[in-house]
């Protein structure tokens, strides 16, 4: 939580809870519509405000404190006065090496140094396995596994994207607005699109679009294809083709700098990435230069990805299976007094927001024990 949104923390997505759940893939929409409806975004923000927290919903929906960096240390605490003030009682450097029971009742939480833990019900909420250094490390899947519960790998998702052939000299640089492809290849059909921005990194690419399409990238590299590109313009490669044609007659001095400066940044904007003269004029340009510049707008080549960093992802795709898990109740099938929510759930919705909100909402859920039930 503390180390969200670049320490700014987007604690939910402004949405009702149809738009929430239309953000998810099908299944995952149909499993959190129960909890999304129990504890939606509206009942977040309630509960922050009366612990002095404003938010403010920006134009895309995501909702962020209105205290800017550094808040998401604030609602990290209003939440842990919250727990307290519940009766909670914390215990810090307790690692689960193992859970003792077998079904339908689980009897303890075995601990490093085998000190066990006894409870009546048990709520498992100890995340994914993205950023081990918070001390999430997806132990709890394998271990969970163990007992028989149906658990997907861990797989990377809403992580940045290396290239096999980085551009550190481009680092900093900002496509906006662009459309990210990844293909099997380059010039094959796409298998996957986001409409986003995209940044590039010392090692690869980030932002929006990278990491949307982070988790089928990973999944098509170790397919055995990869490619990805960007579009830079809205039109086809044809359109822009006519357009230096008819630019060829109606402005033959401009240079292809210029003309490459209107679609992309300054460093970017190098004839040499398309093959041309640094001094190439317009009224020079054979045809193959055209189809090269147009090629290159449309179809900005990034190259093949490397291994995508399941460290690095905002979060992890995998965990417990759906179906595994009562969506009323959260609790695990075939288990008594089990249950599991947060991003310990095969759950991996897109930015903004969503997978905060669907923590928020499953861990309501699982929390809402009756008098007298396991």
């Amino acid at each position: 939580m503390r180390i969200s949104g670049g320490g700014r923390c987007n604690v939910t997505h402004a949405g009702g809870p149809a738009e929430v759940l239309a953000a998810f893939p099908k299944a995952q929409a149909r499993f959190l519509r129960p909890a999304l409806h129990a504890f939606p975004g509206t009942r977040l923000l309630e509960l922050l405000a009366a612990e002095g927290i404003r938010t403010e919903a920006r134009e895309n929906g995501r909702v962020f404190p209105v205290d800017g960096p550094g808040s998401a240390h604030r609602v990290a605490d209003a939440l842990e006065r919250l727990a307290r003030a519940a009766g909670v009682r914390i215990r810090t450097g307790c690692r689960v090496q193992g859970l003792d029971g077998t079904p339908p009742r689980l009897r303890a939480l075995v601990l490093e140094g085998g000190a066990r833990l006894v409870a009546d019900v048990f709520i498992l909420a100890t995340g994914g396995a993205s950023y081990p250094q918070t001390g999430t490390r997806g132990e709890m899947a394998g271990l969970l596994a163990g007992l028989g519960v149906p658990v997907a790998p861990w797989a990377p998702a809403l992580a940045p994207i290396p290239l096999r052939e980085p551009r550190p000299a481009w680092e900093g640089v900002a496509l906006r607005g662009g459309v990210l492809s990844l293909r099997p290849a380059a010039g094959q059909r796409p298998l996957a699109r986001f409409t986003g921005d995209l940044l590039f990194t010392r090692t690869g690419v980030s932002g929006p679009a990278a990491l949307e399409l982070s988790r089928e990238t990973e999944a098509a590299r170790r397919a055995g294809g990869a490619w990805l590109d960007v579009a830079l313009t809205a039109s086809s490669a044809e359109a822009v083709e006519a357009e230096l044609l008819g630019l060829q007659t109606a402005n033959p001095h401009l240079g292809v700098r210029t003309w490459l400066g209107r679609h992309l940044p300054e460093r970017l904007a190098d004839p040499a990435l398309a093959g041309l003269p640094a001094d190439q004029r317009l009224k020079d340009l054979p045809r193959a230069g055209r189809r090269a510049l147009a090629g290159l707008v449309t179809a900005f080549p990034l190259g093949a990805p490397g291994p995508v960093d399941l460290a690095k992802g905002e979060v992890a795709a995998g965990g417990v299976r759906l179906a595994a898990v009562d969506p009323a109740t959260l609790a695990v099938r075939g288990w008594e007094n089990l249950r599991v929510c947060g991003e310990l759930l095969d759950i991996d919705g897109p930015v903004g927001g969503y997978n905060l909100q669907a923590a928020f909402s499953t861990g309501f859920l699982a929390g809402s024990l009756s008098p007298g039930s396991s």
